[in-house]
């Protein structure tokens, strides 16, 4: 069963500039909300019980807002508010915290993790990338594959060809029953991608993919790539992609920032945010 999930959340969020210069991109707001309280939300309704989130030292913001406030709930307390009250309740699972001291790539912010997963299969939700789904959430879909068909586990989308030197693109191998085996996977080609299939922010993967990040050089960017230690581990354990039923939205593009706000409050809402 997968009942552990990281969800890094270290990086420097470039692509939202300037605002994130003051203000982590996971806590940038939707419709009242920050986005990463729709990843565990996301993670909470797929059975997720145990999250790590990978922060940085300028990301305290996310800690802090997963914290009681006391002064607060007394204030609403006093006043009768307590309608508000409910508004501070925290999520329903336990959330823990880890520093990445460097922004060394994504495999180096998921081998962090290696402790907090023990010897169990675990779920990665990147927060940049929120995706609507009715009824069965993103990350659910992926472990009910897992639950049939152990192995590494990747959540996919068609990505428009002339985008796909910003992904990992996966080849297939064989396609069945709605999900797709993998012979190949390769970070941000520069040419002649293997399809149109994308890896997106999902993942179910096996705790020996920690050995593979120990080892691994560092890749694209100069950093230590995911997708590079789940390349390598294809030739020793199966690995399996899920067409992701679903709205993918890219929260660090302002298109699909202002799309996402306009589909969950309405179209009035992205001028206020």
């Amino acid at each position: 069963m997968v009942k552990k999930a990281i969800i890094p959340a270290a990086g420097y969020g470039t692509r939202n500039l300037p605002i994130t210069k003051v203000l982590p991109k996971e806590m940038m707001p939707i419709c009242g909300r920050p986005a990463i309280d729709y990843i565990i939300d996301e993670a909470i309704k797929s059975g997720i019980e145990e999250v790590l989130i990978v922060v940085s030292r300028s990301k305290n913001m996310i800690l802090d807002y997963y914290d009681h406030c006391p002064e607060l709930e007394n204030h609403l307390e006093a006043c009768g508010k307590h309608h508000l009250l409910k508004k501070l309740e925290l999520p329903k699972v336990h959330i823990q915290y880890v520093r990445q001291p460097y922004a060394r790539g994504l495999g180096d912010a998921i081998l962090l993790g290696k402790q907090f997963v023990g010897n169990e299969p675990f779920a990665v939700m990147l927060p940049d990338e929120i995706i609507l789904t009715e009824p069965k959430p993103a990350l659910r879909q992926l472990i009910d594959l897992y639950n049939l068909q152990k192995g590494n586990i990747l959540g996919l989308k068609k990505v428009d060809r002339k985008f796909l030197h910003k992904y990992g693109v996966v080849e297939p191998e064989s396609r069945k029953d709605g999900f797709i085996k993998i012979s190949d996977v390769i970070e941000k080609p520069d040419s002649s991608p293997p399809s149109d299939l994308a890896v997106i922010g999902r993942y179910v993967l096996e705790p020996a993919i920690f050995q593979l990040l120990e080892q691994i050089p560092t890749g694209k960017g100069g950093e230590i790539q995911l997708t590079d230690a789940i390349r390598r581990m294809l030739s020793d354990a199966p690995c399996y992609g899920v067409n992701i039923l679903g709205t993918r939205f890219d929260i660090a593009t302002l298109p699909d920032y202002v799309k996402l706000i306009n589909q969950i409050c309405g179209p009035s809402a992205a001028a206020d945010e």
